[in-house]
């Protein structure tokens, strides 16, 4: 599949000396641990005038073998490096392959990918190679070809370069569809030892100018319809997890900050994956924390939209997600003087931090309970999860039928099977209709995150 789209350019450009397929593949590896691309989140229409069309129902439709979305082409323009990261395979002190396109290379090749119907769109970024302003210029460029001379109306991720001129940064966003610009690691500190080419400021001054032309951007089409738009995708950016000391509780109060300040749409958080050895970094026979990944996006989710602040879910006492059960159960846990609340009664507010209850759900049992009262058998067919739920929830003032409230019986049935392997003294033996409950002990350990 690759080959053929490869000898298609090699024949729009027959004096290339260049083997275009080694630069995909090398450039398409190196992007790989860049995870903050998702579904486009806008709409754009090519006008009858050119190819391809950007919707805002998301265009993600294949994965990869570790279940990250792979429907865009994913590359960077360059992996020649000039910075020194030291978490980061690219960097320049690394002895790995390295690859760089021309511009028109890399439109040709995101054309002849979508002429195929292999993409639907393009996640750019790039090492900085030469300088900041240099590889944004570049960056641009290819850009100015998919958009002004093929006429391209698809999907575009653009990465900002931190440290790049302010005029190219807004250039760029005026092609792209979102932006975003990596932080990647959560503390000053952290930065300043695995990173020390970079600053903050100059990671944090483009995010503040993205999120200033969206919303002049968004006034301007107010006045005028036919007004450019710019990233009306919006920004998000990536934190890496596991590959400095930094707490959960840094990393959910941070995004909470970036959140309310900059109005990002998104933070990705991605699971340090060990691919240098350096003794400031983990081990390379060290697993990837995925689980915390897992738990930080739940935890994420709350604060998005379920009226969660970081501090509610974490603080210095505590300052790690509870790996045993999702942030929001492990909350309504620590907080059983809340509950239950009556399905009947209670707010919209209070609905939401229900475990087992989602968003939907709580639109659906709001509009529901103005006809007739709901009872639990209503609530599963509004979608409730009742295996958590019915813990924390009464209908017409009383729970189900047979059911017992104790701390035992609650975190057992909250515990997914992934999690319960994890306990102590757990062990790979055959299952058996007989075994134990977990102990008072285990669930005293598990709410205070001692385990």
């Amino acid at each position: 599949m690759f080959y053929s789209i490869i000898h298609t350019n090699k024949c729009l450009k027959s004096g290339e000396s260049v083997d275009l397929f080694d630069k995909l593949e090398i450039l398409s590896d190196s992007a790989k641990y860049d995870v903050a691309c998702t579904s486009s989140g806008t709409d754009r229409a090519s006008g009858g005038e050119g190819i391809g069309n950007a919707a805002a129902c998301g265009i993600c439709h294949s994965f990869a073998a570790d279940g990250r979305c792979i429907s865009l082409l994913k590359v960077l323009m360059s992996n020649a490096c000039i910075l020194d990261c030291k978490y980061c395979v690219n960097r320049i002190s690394n002895d790995v392959r390295r690859a760089t396109f021309t511009p028109r290379e890399l439109a040709e090749l995101t054309i002849n990918f979508y002429r195929r119907n292999y993409i639907e769109g393009l996640f750019l970024s790039s090492a900085v190679v030469g300088s900041p302003d240099y590889t944004c210029e570049r960056m641009i460029e290819t850009l100015r070809i998919l958009r002004e001379e093929y006429r391209f109306g698809g999907y575009i991720h653009a990465k900002a370069i931190p440290g790049a001129d302010n005029a190219l940064i807004t250039r760029l966003g005026m092609l792209a569809d979102r932006m975003s610009v990596n932080i990647e690691l959560p503390s000053n500190s952290s930065l300043q030892l695995l990173a020390p080419d970079k600053t903050k400021e100059s990671i944090l001054r483009p995010m503040g100018l993205i999120t200033n032309k969206i919303k002049e951007s968004s006034a301007e089409l107010v006045k005028y319809k036919h007004a450019p738009r710019f990233a009306s995708g919006g920004q998000s950016t990536q934190l890496i997890v596991g590959a400095t000391p930094d707490s959960d509780y840094k990393i959910m109060s941070l995004s909470a900050a970036l959140y309310k300040k900059y109005e990002l749409k998104r933070v990705f958080y991605s699971a340090y994956i060990p691919v240098v050895e350096n003794p400031l970094l983990p081990a390379k026979t060290t697993e990837p924390p995925l689980l915390r990944e897992h738990r930080l996006y739940q935890a994420d989710w709350l604060l998005r939209f379920y009226g969660f602040d970081a501090n509610e879910l974490l603080d210095e006492k505590h300052p790690f997600l509870n790996p045993y059960v999702d942030p929001k159960c492990n909350w309504a846990l620590n907080h059983m003087e809340l509950f239950p609340l009556e399905i009947n009664r209670a707010t919209r507010e209070e609905l939401l931090r229900i475990p087992g209850v989602g968003v939907k759900s709580v639109q659906r049992i709001l509009t529901a309970r103005r006809i007739s009262p709901l009872s639990f058998e209503d609530l599963k067919k509004l979608g409730v999860v009742l295996k958590r739920a019915q813990y924390f929830i009464t209908c017409k003032g009383k729970y189900p039928a047979g059911l017992n409230v104790n701390p035992d019986r609650v975190l057992n049935s909250l515990i997914s099977e992934r999690c319960r392997s994890l306990l102590p003294n757990a062990q790979g033996e055959q299952l058996s209709l007989f075994d134990n409950m977990i102990t008072r002990e285990d669930v005293v350990q598990c709410l205070h995150g001692q385990m």
